[in-house]
């Protein structure tokens, strides 16, 4: 049976439908663990560009469609263009090696890792080492009823119905994305696993799956669970947790410590005793890594490890390309220390719930030690904003940066501190921008619309947020949800897809925003990304945590 428009939207909850709308562009198309298992090396990933596809995995081609589309709708696994005059290109993922196309498409310039076979108005398209000629002959509309399955079939979490129309397309979208960065176990990652986003960003990432986990937590806690435990599988026996990893091997470097917070949130929404006393000692050995080999001067405080790249001084910190760390010297940092502190609160919680005897008076200890520290070492008076400390010459940095707001999370201000710091969120001068929190504070010489540079980043909000809500502060932290989830509304309709990063000024739209310097559309490192990870879940966790 042709799978027509109208048995495609019955089949959709009207909270979850994928409308038809124009063709957009920078969309990712891949295989997900939902579906069936994927592959890291041979698994095929396409990327939608103007009138077609791009092949970026595992090897390139281009796709490009004969007709002029007029409208379209696209899923992280299937899509259909249509142009005025009815002609239609339908195209679906048939496993995680190959792609059926039903309409008028060419191909071009493949590499020798692409494969493909092409019989009356129909082209499959597959992994050379895994490509089988005769599944050109599969019912292309089995297939997409099978890629749509998930969705069709997800029960809509409390609260969607309320949604206004745009919220709830942009909601179907974020879910399609979502779906498309789940990975299968395979080397050294026993558990199904998450990525930022699949191209470039093909590894499993430390803070991007905790991120990850907390939006998944309302549609699956199963297997947000799954992406911590995925994390912890690359885990070395000293506590060391590298900031990437993949079936076949992990960096060198940490990022922030946010697991055990994560861990808190996934098991407000699926409580799992057995589950807890498993990652325990994990997060334990995990936070105390960082205690001991990210404190180089031993004076209590936490520095972030700098590297020799330009454009890249500290992964590890996440915010790569920082002004904080172009002088390439190491500093204590308010972010570092606010995560761990948060990590050891949360850890005397799960202690107290495991009734271990003396473990919540010493992560408790710790957490309090840890916060008296970073108000007495990293609290500007002169600026109302925790800042990075030089410890060799014990000076405060005169950047102010968003990481000067995360002790709001750790509980580490003081009641007046905390209303400083949300004064600076409407204040146009530092960090009051039509689109708070700017990266680097509005004011500054070094202030661009290079990434970590100027730009608000989602995450660094919804963590704001949350610390902002521990102080009462909601107003604040309203507001600033609010402005946030508009702009990631505003953007996903007209491009149909979560960046990375979005312009604080509201002046620059994300595809022409620098990234490292640079803006070549299609070129990593240089463009926004497409299809980003944690600004789709943090979204959807907003979106249901009201």
């Amino acid at each position: 049976m042709k799978l027509t428009d109208s048995v495609l939207e019955a089949r959709l909850s009207p909270r979850l439908a994928l409308g038809f709308s124009h063709w957009q562009t920078g969309n990712l198309i891949a295989f997900s663990h939902l579906d069936g298992p994927t592959d890291y090396d041979d698994g095929l990933v396409a990327r939608t560009v103007d009138r077609g596809l791009h092949i970026l995995l595992p090897g390139t081609g281009q796709l490009r469609f004969d007709l002029d589309i007029h409208e379209a709708r696209i899923t992280s696994d299937f899509f259909e263009a249509r142009s005025r005059n009815g002609v239609t290109l339908r195209g679906a993922l048939l496993d995680a090696h190959h792609l059926l196309l039903e309409g008028p498409c060419q191909l071009h310039a493949t590499s020798a890792s692409i494969a493909f076979r092409a019989l009356g108005d129909r082209l499959l398209i597959g992994s050379t080492t895994h490509f089988r000629p005769s599944l050109i002959d599969s019912h292309i509309d089995e297939a997409i009823q099978a890629r749509l399955h998930w969705q069709t079939h997800l029960t809509p979490p409390a609260g969607t119905v309320s949604l206004s129309a745009t919220a709830q397309r942009t909601f179907a979208r974020a879910l399609s994305q979502m779906k498309g960065q789940v990975c299968s176990p395979e080397g050294i990652l026993k558990h199904p696993w998450s990525t930022p986003d699949r191209w470039p960003h093909r590894a499993m990432w430390l803070w991007d799956s905790a991120f990850h986990a907390i939006g998944w937590r309302h549609i699956d806690p199963a297997l947000a669970k799954a992406m911590i435990d995925a994390v912890l599988d690359a885990q070395a026996p000293d506590g060391f947790i590298p900031h990437t990893a993949e079936p076949r091997g992990h960096s060198l470097i940490t990022q922030p410590p946010i697991l055990a917070f994560a861990a808190e949130l996934v098991l407000e929404k699926n409580d799992d005793p057995d589950w807890l006393a498993r990652i325990y000692p994990r997060l334990c050995a995990y936070v105390n890594w960082d205690a001991t080999h990210r404190d180089n001067d031993g004076g209590g405080l936490l520095e972030w490890f700098i590297e020799e790249a330009r454009h890249c001084r500290s992964g590890e910190s996440g915010m790569d390309n920082s002004p904080r760390f172009d002088l390439a010297i190491p500093l204590d940092a308010p972010d570092f220390n606010a995560f761990l502190a948060n990590e050891y609160e949360v850890l005397s919680r799960f202690a107290r719930r495991l009734q271990k005897t003396d473990d919540p008076v010493h992560w408790f200890v710790r957490h309090n030690d840890l916060c008296h520290r970073i108000n007495q070492k990293l609290w500007s008076t002169e600026h109302r904003l925790y800042c990075d400390r030089d410890p060799a010459t014990d000076t405060l940095s005169p950047v102010l940066s968003s990481a000067g707001f995360l002790p709001l999370l750790c509980g580490a201000p003081d009641p007046e501190q905390a209303a400083a710091l949300a004064a600076h969120l409407t204040n146009p001068s530092t960090f009051g921008t039509p689109l708070p929190i700017p990266s680097i504070a509005a004011n500054s010489k070094l202030y661009s619309k290079d990434m970590w540079r100027g730009p608000v980043w989602i995450n660094v909000n919804w963590l704001v947020a949350r610390g902002l809500q521990r102080y009462g502060l909601h107003q604040a932290a309203d507001r600033l949800r609010k402005l946030s989830l508009g702009e990631i509304e505003r953007t996903c309709t007209r491009y149909g897809t979560f960046f990375e990063y979005f312009d604080d000024r509201l002046e620059v739209e994300p595809p022409s925003l620098l990234r490292k310097s640079k803006n070549i559309p299609g070129q990593h490192p240089y463009q926004v990304i497409h299809d980003y990870g944690w600004s789709a879940t943090l979204y959807v966790d907003w979106l249901l945590s009201r």
